[in-house]
């Protein structure tokens, strides 16, 4: 069976950043651009809002000079509006060559925010079309409120889309701006459309008010539409957008006759990059993207994965360059510390594996929060081994900091038995001490890991005058670890974090 190829385009450099205080600066808007073209392969991107800001015309201007010489300019896409030919000025300025141009498409939001008769919105919108197409300007329409319009005045609706099919417009753009639909009634709408303008091509475009947006999309394609918009994370006004990640998972997985060419294996890594340039978290539950999506926390979970896979689906964290994690706490059960220990290379016996699966089901039921990487410092707390002692140790630290003389730390470490103590300076009183501590293990001729995240927050349970909690992310060849520091002062917290990294490499 031929699959049908359906156009995704990704608007989260556009309507994404109508999220709440989110904004994308002129180098991440490049950045992200050439992301989403080149590593994610989406089909187009909707990049800005014609005649919002100086920043953004530099910014689109950067993107369409990069687009031009990358043959990608067709991709790129402005939201313009119906404002006798300003944002075609605008476009053109900004070196842009595809218009998506708002329009009314319901008659409540024409009849009281334009105060216009239908047949006065199409000249003006025909006039803006010929001014596009005269300066080589391609155009596609959004019908804002589209969804509003087919509940309460589908005449209107069809009356536009009649007028429509006499212009040279590329594609109609379909938008639930309001997020109201269901899915019974996106496909009701879709394939009443797509039946009766077989020639012309049509987007969906879902908002995630009810949390259908996934389920919109997927009946907007059972319906027969040809295009889908959707962001990176969901992000956009309100509830988001239908999400990008979620959607191309479920075309794969659940609708074979359908292909975009999207790459899976991407998905992740962009996701990553506009939460950091956004400052936008995506929640620990999100599917996809999500830190704890591809995580089985129950032991009879990790018990059954050991037996043929049991708790596996087409969902495998594989396919977005991720990995199947095993959490411990109280629902851990023997399976999923045994998971955990051969990833870290220990063993024990079944008594020892008893008394360190109760230890952490202990810990649960205080709200601790355990992570593979403390799983020595158990063994070695429980079965009071020798075997499991902390093979490197900071034994001692002095931490100075003054005004107007560079912070700087002496360290004292143990490694296997030796003593090692260097001294150095650095931008702050941890970077002085890390840099003192790089100098020790420079002369066992051993790399450290990079520290690529660090957060400092108050533990759960805990209030401001308590522990500080110190949760440092580092890179060992490509591999990351974890790990966490507990003390009342913030410096320290993190120094016992980072004795953790030192005995897990």
């Amino acid at each position: 069976m031929k699959k049908r190829k359906i156009e995704i385009m990704d608007t989260t450099l556009r309507d994404g950043e109508q999220t709440s205080g989110v904004s994308f600066s002129v180098s991440e808007k490049l950045s992200l651009a050439k992301l989403l073209l080149e590593e994610l392969k989406v089909d187009r991107i909707e990049v800005a809002s014609a005649r919002v800001s100086d920043g953004e015309l530099l910014a689109v201007k950067q993107i369409t000079s990069w687009a031009k010489d990358n043959k990608y300019i067709n991709k790129v896409e402005v939201l313009s509006f119906v404002d006798k030919g300003v944002s075609i000025d605008w476009m053109l300025e900004a070196g842009a060559k595809v218009q998506n141009l708002l329009t009314k498409g319901s008659l409540n939001h024409l009849t009281h925010q334009l105060k216009k008769t239908p047949t006065e919105h199409f000249e003006e919108i025909a006039s803006v079309i010929a001014l596009a197409t005269q300066n080589g300007i391609e155009t596609n329409v959004y019908l804002e409120d589209w969804s509003n319009g087919m509940r309460n005045s589908k005449y209107y609706v069809f009356q536009f889309l009649d007028f429509l099919a006499t212009q040279p417009v590329k594609r109609i753009l379909l938008p639930d701006t309001l997020g109201v639909l269901t899915h019974n009634e996106t496909f009701d709408f879709v394939k009443a459309i797509v039946d009766k303008y077989p020639e012309l091509h049509f987007d969906f475009h879902g908002h995630n008010d009810y949390d259908l947006s996934v389920a919109n999309v997927m009946e907007a394609l059972r319906a027969g539409c040809h295009g889908l918009h959707l962001t990176v994370n969901g992000m956009g006004e309100r509830a988001g957008n239908a999400p990008l990640a979620s959607v191309v998972a479920v075309i794969n997985d659940f609708m074979p006759e359908i292909e975009t060419g999207v790459k899976e294996s991407a998905l992740y890594k962009v996701s990553k990059l506009v939460s950091a340039f956004t400052g936008f978290g995506i929640p620990a539950n999100k599917p996809i993207v999500g830190a704890n999506v591809f995580t089985q926390t129950a032991g009879i979970h990790a018990d059954g994965d050991s037996k043929n896979n049991l708790y596996f689906n087409d969902l495998l964290p594989e396919r977005f360059g991720r990995k199947r994690q095993y959490a411990l706490g109280k629902t851990s059960g023997k399976a999923n510390i045994q998971k955990n220990l051969q990833e870290l290379g220990l063993t024990l016996n079944n008594d020892e594996l008893k008394k360190v699966t109760q230890r952490i089901i202990e810990l649960g039921d205080k709200k601790e929060r355990v992570t593979k990487d403390d799983l020595p410092y158990i063994i070695s707390d429980v079965l009071d081994s020798e075997g499991y002692q902390s093979k490197a140790k900071i034994t001692s630290y002095l931490l100075s900091h003054a005004k107007g003389l560079q912070p700087s730390a002496a360290v004292s470490v143990e490694i296997e038995g030796e003593l090692y103590e260097e001294h150095a300076q650095g931008d702050g009183q941890f970077d002085a001490f890390m840099n003192a501590l790089k100098r020790v293990y420079k002369t066992k001729q051993i790399e450290l890991p990079k520290l690529i995240d660090y957060a400092v927050r108050i533990p759960p349970g805990s209030n401001s005058d308590a522990l500080c909690e110190t949760i440092i992310t580092w890179d060992n060849q490509g591999k990351e670890y974890i790990t966490r520091g507990l003390d009342s002062d913030q410096t320290v917290s993190a120094i016992k974090a980072t004795e953790k990294m030192l005995n897990i490499i």
